[in-house]
């Protein structure tokens, strides 16, 4: 039942007052305020809020009665009972996932749930609970979690935020890479991006107005070489490329401070996947390296979970500030509740202990995929590293084929050729190279029994998605305008 029914009296009109109200209940209904099976206000608590008799809404309820639009309940009261067909229908409040929830999820880019101590997390969330509540919320984040995210990537990513640099608690990648738009740039103005890449970010960039200009990878990463002139900024993922799984190597990471200092433009470090290496000591992060040209944006979307709606960014005090003066404007920023549980999370070492966990958990679960898929013959592409692999593939056609058997099984598989950033997708982009295609498969979303039931299904809908099994589309799978051959 509506609390406030919106019936507008007039006392002056020739109309019958019971004749207004039917009208105004008719016309409520008419335009989805009440719906079939909404409770209406007796007849003597309606009668009050107009300032009429009772018999009026009586006389009202009467007519309604008549022609089929309420019915009574005994003990109930009276309901509609029925609305016209271009009423507006309840909301819908089913899942805006991408995949349906019934398929098994192989894609990227999500954290492996089974690897939280479920007590170590319920107990942070008491912890922040327990926090009184706020009056006002610091702009650059609660204390607390700057220090937890300081100390973090000091001891986990080799980062020190000293005087030269200072740590801003952001809601996400996407969120502080519209954040940087929006303070740093002007519409009009232009960015580089790794081709494929990270849509999101694409689509924060292209929010703001500012021009995304794709630019190719190979083995060793983003091509410093096809940096286009009169850029502001280079948004890359040199931990672990997104969506290609490579890291960018030593040298290239040198090269792009070099011409980012010589450029005068600014370097965006997403540092995707960057805590989840297997094999080796991770690479020096590009802000460890360059603080001076370098943004640094990490998430606790891929290491925890999203739940928490958090991440954090790392930059000199004058870029900081300008995100301040920003947040301070329009009234916005990262919500206190997921950084008070990041903070309580990390407080008693449970953030050390889950990343350990993590990093003896995962590598299983790469082990079965990829021996999966060379078992029958496919290539894998990627590093020891993240939350997944790439098998290369020939052709649109290929990628389509492998996409939609796996569906057609129950399982999602993401395709590579949605991750380019082309220039139908992005109205602002500006095509590059010629597009790689494959699937990007993720190992981490599932649990381990639905992982070991969807990686044979996904290898049996790659192998039979292939025209020409025995052709192989390793070689030119990280290009720029012209066809490159990668030994990963």
């Amino acid at each position: 039942m509506l609390d406030e029914l919106p019936l507008v009296l007039d006392r002056d009109a020739d109309e019958p007052l019971s004749v207004q109200v039917a009208e105004g209940l008719r016309a409520a209904a008419s335009n989805g305020l009440l719906r079939a099976d909404d409770r209406l206000p007796s007849s003597r608590a309606l009668a009050q809020r107009l300032g009429v008799s009772r018999t009026v809404v009586a006389a009202a309820y009467d007519q309604l009665h008549a022609e089929g639009w309420i019915a009574s309940r005994r003990g109930s009261g009276t309901f509609l009972t029925t609305a016209p067909a271009e009423a507006p229908a309840r909301p819908s409040f089913r899942s805006t996932a991408e995949h349906p929830p019934e398929l098994l999820d192989l894609g990227p880019g999500a954290p492996c749930i089974e690897a939280i101590d479920q007590a170590a997390w319920r107990r942070a969330w008491r912890a922040a609970a327990d926090n009184s509540p706020i009056i006002r919320k610091d702009r650059g984040g609660e204390p607390e979690f700057r220090a937890a995210v300081a100390e973090h990537l000091l001891r986990h990513r080799g980062l020190g935020a000293g005087s030269r640099t200072v740590v801003l608690a952001t809601a996400g990648t996407s969120s502080a890479v519209g954040e940087l738009a929006a303070a740093l740039l002007r519409p009009g103005d232009a960015i580089a991006m790794e081709d494929p890449g990270y849509q999101r970010a694409a689509g924060a960039f292209v929010a703001a107005g500012v021009r995304v200009i794709p630019v190719p990878i190979d083995a060793d990463g983003l091509r410093v070489d096809r940096l286009p002139d009169g850029i502001k900024a280079v948004y890359c993922t040199p931990a672990h490329q997104f969506p290609l799984g490579t890291r960018m190597q030593a040298a290239r990471r040198v090269q792009l401070v070099e011409f980012a200092r010589r450029a005068g433009l600014l370097i965006i470090e997403d540092d995707y996947d960057g805590e989840l290496r297997y094999d080796t000591a991770p690479l020096p992060l590009l802000a460890a390296m360059a603080p001076d040209v370098v943004v640094h944006l990490g998430t606790t979307s891929k290491i925890l979970s999203p739940t928490l709606g958090i991440g954090w960014l790392v930059a000199a005090p004058d870029i900081t500030e300008a995100i301040v003066a920003h947040r301070e404007r329009t009234g916005t920023g990262p919500s206190p509740a997921g950084q008070r549980v990041l903070a309580a999370f990390a407080h008693h070492g449970d953030l050390a202990r889950h990343l350990r966990r993590l990093r003896r958990a995962v590598p299983p679960r790469r082990a079965l995929v990829v021996d999966e898929l060379r078992r029958r013959g496919l290539d894998v592409l990627g590093d020891d590293a993240g939350s997944h692999v790439v098998v290369p593939l020939d052709s649109a056609e290929t990628e389509q084929r492998a996409v939609a058997a796996g569906r057609a099984r129950g399982v999602a598989l993401d395709g590579l050729s949605r991750h380019h950033l082309a220039a139908q997708h992005h109205p602002l982009a500006t095509a590059a190279g010629p597009h790689t295609f494959g699937i990007a498969l993720g190992y981490t979303a599932l649990s381990w029994t639905e992982l070991t039931t969807a990686v044979p299904i996904a290898g049996e809908c790659l192998t039979q998605a292939w025209v020409q099994p025995n052709s192989r589309a390793t070689k030119g799978m990280l290009s720029g305008s012209e066809p490159a051959t990668v030994a990963l």
